[in-house]
């Protein structure tokens, strides 16, 4: 038996983060995963798409921002997305 965890598709480190095409599941490790991976590449302001929805996904996103270090603030969007959308500011070093 292959207890190796499913690997997530390679993702554009470019500050947008679209889950539409993830499972609820795979949130724990995406967010954690992305948001390191924006650290290296230097952007520290980075947008997560979760939707509007029933407003599930947009409390597990919060939760896990809750739960990050290198999360500074988050904000439901202000724009054309609305609550659709989170905007992330991270940690400078």
């Amino acid at each position: 038996m292959d207890t190796k965890q499913e690997e997530l598709p390679e993702l554009p480190i470019d500050g947008t983060l679209d889950l539409h095409t993830f499972r609820p599941d795979e949130l724990g490790s995406l967010i954690p995963e992305y948001i390191e991976a924006c650290l290296n590449k230097g952007i520290h302001r980075i947008r997560i798409i979760h939707g509007k929805g029933k407003g599930n996904l947009r409390r597990s996103v919060h939760a896990l921002l809750e739960r990050n270090e290198a999360v500074q603030s988050y904000s439901l969007a202000n724009d054309q997305s609305g609550w659709g959308a989170t905007l992330v500011d991270l940690k400078k070093d």
